[in-house]
């Protein structure tokens, strides 16, 4: 997500543009000293005089990238450029030419015409402009992946205005993270990372970067929230700061009050186009493994766990007898050969806990799967037969993304089916010819779903003609007379609800049903 933002000036103290304010009051007698709260003295201190001193001293360890984009090739109709966006200030002010000046500096070449004709287009070599920081000396500097994305040349502005060539070492698109390489011609000022999971909302952070490319800009503000998923990938768990952030901070860091790094400053939300004081940014313990991998092999190696997962609701936490409600991730399918298939973790296990981490819902287990070495062995404990079960799994590495199958067949009516009362399901066993109407694998298995009956139990969860009922309350039913009798059997029970494995043309899941009352 790159960064879109606009710089907005606030109301400027110029001839002109003065206001007249009221006489100041006298001050009012002061107040009468209120007694310390309790435990006051074990609260942290608040905001310093002054952020001056951590500035400075972190300043020369930041640092602008500058990326030229294509050249020369004639560019797609309408293709629009990266370049910056001239700020408006008010006419006649100082700041009217400033604006004008530098902009018109930084704009890639393009001009259309020569002499006063019309010329072919080109394509202008484009500039994308963002920040960076010194984690080692010799030269590796940690930034975004968009920063330097598609870019022939990369640049490295020092504090001191020294321009370096940068090589880019590796990147990492899924978690937008690029590490490059400059060589100095002596060690460079470096700042450290720190623990980002100490990092509490409410915490002061400094946020220090290129906007607009203004050069080092520094700006102050509190971490606003934690684990933000903004939708940019599977790893997604952003700090957001209400420090702001514009454009060209992107890959700036964003510094906790010892100095450290806590986080990478990679986005903002802007529904005008300029900061408004929510922005994100990268934790630096999801970063630092990455970049370490990065600067020694140009590539990532994750961790693979080997399963479709789905989120636990509170009507398949019941279905399952899960003690503590809605909670971890649910199992789907165990991928044949996976890792987790060789450790013993089951379809319709609940992951509680992986390698001694809590497993709060399905977003947590991809990120804790991911950054766990691979060839480590580690403890995963699952709900399963109404009892906690600990099961070791020794990771295999992360391939690459599935491609999955994105059509869905067209459902047949053939003649013998079978109603599920009080589902909502016409159901039919898999033979030759309902394999090939829906358009089934030669492997898939189950009872096949030939009609959902509308505002029916299996109309709200979206089961579809063409899916295939695989399980029912984690028992195998391979005939519509099997899938009938434990339906049958549940109610018996007294259940509200049946968990039902449920495979489609994009994978399992479990869909827990409503069992209403048979017609």
């Amino acid at each position: 997500m790159r960064l879109i933002a606009a710089l907005l000036l606030s109301t400027l103290a110029l001839p002109g543009f003065a206001q007249t304010l009221p006489p100041v009051a006298a001050p009012a007698a002061p107040p009468a000293a209120v007694a310390p709260t309790p435990g006051a003295e074990n609260v942290p201190a608040g905001r310093p005089d002054s952020f001056a001193p951590l500035a400075r001293r972190l300043l020369p360890a930041v640092v602008n990238i500058s990326s030229v984009i294509g050249g020369g090739a004639p560019a797609r109709p309408n293709q629009r450029q990266e370049a910056p966006d001239t700020p408006q200030a008010p006419p006649g002010s100082p700041f009217e030419e400033f604006f004008r000046d530098f902009f018109n500096r930084n704009r890639p070449p393009g001009g259309g015409q020569q002499d006063g004709q019309p010329q072919p287009q080109q394509r202008p070599r484009g500039q994308s402009m963002g920040s960076g920081f010194v984690i080692d000396p010799s030269g590796i500097i940690v930034t975004n992946n968009h920063v330097i994305e598609n870019a022939t040349e990369v640049n490295v502005i020092l504090q001191d205005n020294t321009t370096l060539r940068a090589e880019v070492l590796g990147t990492n698109p899924r978690t937008d993270l690029a590490v490059l390489r400059v060589r100095p011609t002596a060690p460079l000022p470096s700042v450290p990372w720190g623990n980002s999971d100490d990092a509490l909302v409410g915490d002061w952070v400094l946020a220090i970067g290129n906007p607009f490319g203004l050069g080092g800009t520094v700006t102050a503000g509190i971490v606003s929230a934690r684990g933000r998923d903004i939708r940019q990938g599977p790893f997604d768990d952003f700090i957001q700061t209400d420090a702001a952030i514009n454009r060209g901070n992107s890959g700036g860091p964003l510094f906790n009050m010892r100095g450290e790094v806590v986080g990478i400053n990679t986005a903002i939300y802007s529904p005008s186009g300029g900061s408004i004081g929510i922005g994100f940014s990268i934790p630096s313990n999801l970063a630092r493994g990455i970049t370490a991998q990065l600067a020694q092999g140009g590539r990532v190696r994750r961790g693979w766990l080997g399963v479709n997962i789905q989120q636990v609701t509170d009507e398949i936490a019941e279905s399952l007898g899960l003690q503590g409600g809605a909670r971890g991730a649910l199992v789907a399918r165990v991928q044949e050969g996976a890792p987790a298939a060789e450790g013993g973790v089951r379809n319709g296990d609940v992951v509680l806990r992986f390698n001694s981490q809590d497993v709060r819902d399905i977003r947590a287990l991809p990120r804790l799967v991911a950054e766990t070495a691979v060839g480590a062995r580690v403890p995963v404990v699952v709900w399963r037969d109404g009892r906690e079960v600990t099961v070791q799994v020794t990771l295999g590495e992360l391939p690459a993304e599935p491609q999955l199958a994105s059509t869905t067949p067209n459902a047949p009516q053939p003649g013998r089916l079978t109603e599920i009362a009080g589902v909502g399901l016409l159901v039919a066993a898999i033979t030759p010819e309902i394999r090939e109407r829906l358009r089934l694998r030669p492997e898939q298995r189950g009872v096949a779903v030939v009609e959902v009956l509308p505002n029916s139990p299996a109309a709200e969860r979206e089961i579809r003609a063409g899916d295939v009922i695989v399980e029912v309350q984690q028992e195998r039913v391979n005939t519509p007379q099997e899938l009938q009798a434990r339906v049958e059997q549940l109610r018996r029970q007294g259940r509200g609800t049946a968990l039902f494995l449920v495979e489609s043309a994009n994978g399992q899941r479990f869909v827990p049903l409503r069992l209403a009352a048979a017609r």
